[in-house]
């Protein structure tokens, strides 16, 4: 996910995609833990998009 597509959305889809992105993150956690995940990449890549989506919120929040 870009930067440019996360600055084009609203607060309200923004917490919805954070929302997502935790439950993805939930749950590729458990796959590893339980042996299952083969492409272990997938948390760094997710994590970082979180990061993403709360860098957004926070520049918004501070511009109001």
């Amino acid at each position: 996910m870009e930067t440019k597509e996360l600055r084009a959305k609203d607060v309200a889809a923004l917490n919805k995609e954070l929302q997502d992105l935790m439950k993805a993150h939930f749950s590729l956690r458990m796959q590893k833990a339980t042996q299952q995940l083969q492409n272990t990449a997938q948390l760094r890549n997710v994590r970082r998009d979180i990061a993403r989506v709360r860098t957004v919120l926070a520049q918004r929040a501070a511009s109001k």
